[in-house]
């Protein structure tokens, strides 16, 4: 892994150790679990929520898939 690499994923990890990262990915999960099906109006209404659930469970999910793909960089760097 170079330098630039290494540099890239502290900064995250050291963001994702923030008071500030982890209200923001509660506050997404709380907006995340207060989508009701019965609020759907329509079909446009329908592919609105699900292109903002899309979006909202990405972000959530960002820090384990960066953890996860850093994982597998260094596996692959210690297998070597």
């Amino acid at each position: 892994m170079t330098k630039e690499e290494e540099e890239y994923y502290d900064a995250y990890f050291d963001m994702f150790h923030t008071t500030g990262w982890k209200q923001f990915i509660d506050e997404i999960n709380d907006i995340i679990n207060g989508f009701r099906i019965e609020d759907i109006k329509d079909e446009k209404h329908l592919s609105l929520v699900q292109g903002q659930l899309q979006m909202l469970t990405r972000t959530a999910n960002f820090e384990d898939g960066l953890r996860n793909t850093y994982d597998d960089l260094t596996e692959d760097i210690d297998a070597s």
